[in-house]
């Protein structure tokens, strides 16, 4: 349904014009048509020019703006806003605008009320700006009175939040891209990159601790160091490349072939994306969340990740997620598996490309 409102004096002013012409003998429907201004036309996007739109727009409209998310069929960014004056500055833009009834504000502090009273493992949230709430999703740890608690937060936030249930376990996805190893276990690579003029790659923080030697076979010559890492919080690491190991930016798609990467991006709801991992190799799937918290236990609390359909098991971590050459995220953890499916979450690559000063290369 559209909505659309019309202030009092214009709407006043604009019956005055129509019986004033009637009387000079010219019909209503040609008055009308000569007033009305033509509504912009929504631009076809691709997702990625979605998501600097969506993130353009929420700058621009600030506490007017709800959230955002990429319709694949139509290709157009749909905005959520909360008023008609928000509604035209995105249709101006090439978006097409939603009225909803809750604020990007409100749903934050719900989010800020489930951190403070509802914070256990197993729990994640994140806002859905398709359906405008907060996506409160508990797996199957979660029971008793624990579960009966969460209920009750939940339900407490009325018409901001949902409470949904994941059939297996939150967790990293490490068991101990193309696979890594160290004395930890295995993880995966995620992208290659530049830091002051220096071949490095990102991959997940929780796959290991600084000053780590990673090798590309388990028990083989180091090929790097790990000189940054952060988990829990974020879920991101650098690892320096030590000698002459080749560094293209790309992807392996394990099937002979490899996805060229020149550049990182943010995601969108609503963005089909691609992930690469060492266990399960090339599984596709579509971002259902942004900014979702997920409390994977003993402690390891992880903000401001992607949510997303694509399956993944021990051993993606740290794997690439990508959107054609656009790199977005890298896999952090979740539950299920690629046989019967699950929930999993990413770092985005932005937020870890900028805390190292690093670039994609």
């Amino acid at each position: 349904m559209k909505h659309r409102r019309i202030p009092k004096r214009r709407a006043a002013l604009a019956g005055g014009a129509a019986v004033a012409l009637l009387g000079a003998g010219i019909t209503f429907q040609t008055a009308s048509a000569s007033e009305e201004k033509p509504e912009p036309a929504v631009k076809a996007l691709s997702a990625t020019a979605a998501g600097s739109l969506a993130s353009t727009l929420a700058e621009r409209l600030g506490g007017d703006a709800a959230g955002a998310y990429y319709d694949v069929r139509s290709r157009a960014l749909v905005v959520n806003v909360v008023d008609e004056t928000a509604a035209d500055a995105v249709r101006e833009a090439g978006g097409r605008a939603r009225i909803v009834e809750h604020s990007l504000a409100e749903l934050t502090q719900a989010r800020q009320t489930l951190k403070t009273r509802a914070t256990m493992p197993g729990t994640s949230w994140a806002v859905d700006p398709v359906t405008n709430k907060v996506v409160v999703t508990a797996d199957r740890t979660v029971q008793g009175a624990s579960f009966d608690k969460l209920t009750q937060v939940v339900k407490n936030l009325g018409g901001k939040a949902e409470l949904k249930r994941a059939a297996g376990v939150f967790r990293p996805f490490i068991a101990g891209g193309d696979a890594i190893h160290s004395g930890g276990g295995r993880c995966s690579l995620g992208f290659n990159v530049v830091k002051d003029g220096q071949p490095h790659f990102i991959t997940a923080g929780h796959c290991g601790e600084a000053n780590s030697q990673w090798s590309e076979t388990q028990g083989g010559a180091a090929i790097g160091t790990m000189v940054d890492s952060r988990f829990p919080g974020n879920d991101f690491a650098l690892v320096k490349y030590d000698g002459d190991t080749p560094h293209p930016s790309e992807v392996d798609l394990y099937n002979g072939s490899t996805q060229r990467i020149t550049k990182a991006g943010e995601a969108t709801v609503g963005m089909k994306v691609t992930r690469s991992g060492s266990t399960t190799q090339v599984h596709d799937g579509e971002v259902t969340g942004l900014n979702a918290t997920v409390n994977y236990g003993s402690g390891q609390v992880v903000e401001g990740l992607i949510q997303t359909t694509v399956c993944a098991e021990p051993g993606d971590s740290g794997g690439a997620l990508f959107a054609g050459d656009t790199a977005i995220g890298l896999t952090s953890g979740g539950s299920g598996d690629c046989t019967s499916g699950g929930v999993t979450f990413f770092q985005p690559v932005p937020e870890a490309l900028e805390a190292f000063g690093a670039q994609i290369g």
